[in-house]
């Protein structure tokens, strides 16, 4: 059984210095760095005969949808900005048409378990747009009764009609972003979210049968300061979100221009950073909250916590999950599908991805199909990152390895006088690794022992984020 991490961890300058060093977040490994224009729609197509020949396995099923009215300096998110709907009525014919034949090449294979629609802001579309998006999901895909069916919300711009349509067709979970509610975080990351905003939505959307709603928060923004985000914690809490995210913000901006848009030096620290990180752990908590995985909290009741006690908790590019499938279809410019063992991402741009669909294909930008070396480490991180724990004899069995033999090299690695296991991070025994309360910090650093494709990469190059 996993324990909470308790409250009040101590972490050395020493130790903040060693580790806070770039490193991938692991939505996926291998991580999204080695997808190569190698994997087409060809080799795509192959991936989806070879799903299609297991009809009787669930799907889950990601739909991205692109459209911002207005650019979040903060974002990392592939996103469109634009105020003109005739460009989102676009999209949506061509979004049509990929479902169609994403469908058909899928054959008898429709029933899906996980079912989301994200962003970008999905409930930028219009009632009637949501409905005949819906429509042709419904006219594709078995989404069944019990499927966790969830969309990401903006409270800013989500009217009632929008919630109690979504709630008529069968969403049953909620992810609202608030990031921090104080007003002079909000106007240098271009946010501007009162909270009664967010208390009127959440109210209503609990009145109108939502049982599972999420509040998205984000620590190491501009100007965020531990005594005005302890005030934004005080108020999810009070709110009782079932689950709450707490992402470390990811400041790229060589990737994410928008990023220039304030001064660095805006910046927490990394010591601030963490300070920040600790403050929300300890008040969730304290609040009676279920630590998950590295960055989100649940009330004990909620099936997230649940999976956390019986180490079955499990993630993929639509986050933490119990509903996990085989396979996960994405669709929509810029998705990332994880089909047959291979992942597959769409265009990035709308005029490729407009493109592709034209000429009678899928809209396939790049992808990577895993080697049976890839899958036993995606195994072992995904293990780490979700439950903390590695049970080294169910690795053996499920792989037909000898742990010891072909991880030689990580445990020599873990064992080192100032390794993950002299820090307090891990600890290791005949049957098991196990992720210590101070490694659950830094669990990201724990899962880049097992990445090969790091061995590689400059310690320093500037391609993730930090890990702290």
């Amino acid at each position: 059984m996993s324990n909470p991490v308790p409250p009040s961890i101590r972490v050395t300058p020493e130790l903040l210095r060693k580790y806070d060093r770039p490193g991938p977040r692991y939505t996926s490994y291998p991580t999204a760095v080695e997808f190569s224009s190698a994997y087409d729609a060809s080799a795509y197509f192959d991936s989806l005969a070879q799903a299609a020949a297991r009809p009787d396995e669930p799907l889950s099923l990601y739909v991205h949808l692109p459209f911002c009215e207005h650019r979040c300096t903060f974002c990392g998110c592939n996103v469109v900005i634009t105020q003109h709907r005739s460009v989102s009525e676009k999209y949506l014919t061509y979004l049509h048409r990929e479902i169609r034949e994403v469908a058909r090449r899928l054959g008898r294979r429709r029933k899906v378990v996980q079912y989301h629609w994200g962003g970008g802001t999905p409930t930028y579309l219009r009632p009637d747009e949501m409905r005949s998006l819906q429509q042709v999901v419904g006219e594709c895909f078995d989404i069944l009764p019990d499927a966790e069916a969830a969309i990401e919300v903006d409270p800013r711009v989500t009217s009632r009609e929008q919630i109690d349509l979504l709630r008529a067709m069968g969403f049953n979970r909620l992810s609202m972003g608030v990031q921090d509610f104080d007003p002079e975080v909000q106007a240098i990351i271009n946010r501007n979210q009162t909270e009664q905003q967010t208390r009127e939505l959440f109210a209503y959307s609990r009145s109108a049968g939502f049982t599972s709603i999420n509040i998205d928060l984000i620590y190491g923004l501009p100007l965020q300061k531990p005594e005005t985000f302890a005030k934004t914690l005080a108020a999810v809490i009070e709110l009782r979100a079932d689950r709450v995210a707490v992402y470390s913000y990811a400041h790229v901006p060589w990737l994410r221009t928008q990023q220039k848009g304030f001064d660095p030096a805006m910046l927490p620290s990394a010591e601030q950073k963490l300070e920040l990180f600790c403050l929300a752990r300890d008040a969730f908590l304290q609040g009676g909250y279920r630590p998950i995985g590295m960055d989100h909290f649940a009330v004990p009741e909620d099936e997230l916590a649940r999976a956390v006690e019986t180490r079955t908790l499990s993630r993929n590019f639509m986050g933490y999950t119990v509903k996990s499938a085989p396979d996960m279809i994405g669709v929509g410019v810029s998705a990332i599908g994880d089909v047959a063992g291979a992942y597959a991402q769409n265009q990035k741009k709308l005029p490729r991805y407009y493109d592709a669909i034209d000429k009678g294909s899928l809209p396939i930008e790049k992808g990577y199909r895993l080697s049976a070396d890839d899958q036993l480490r995606r195994y072992v991180i995904t293990q780490l990152m979700c439950n903390f724990h590695l049970d080294k004899r169910a690795v053996e069995q499920r792989f037909g390895i000898a742990f010891d033999q072909v991880f030689e090299r990580e445990l020599a690695e873990l064992a080192a006088p100032d390794g993950l296991i002299a820090n307090g991070f891990v600890s290791v025994s005949r049957g098991a690794l196990e992720v210590e309360p101070l490694g659950r910090l830094f669990v990201r650093n724990v899962a880049m022992l097992f990445d090969r494709y790091l061995l590689n990469k400059k310690a320093d190059s500037p391609i993730f984020s930090r890990t702290v």
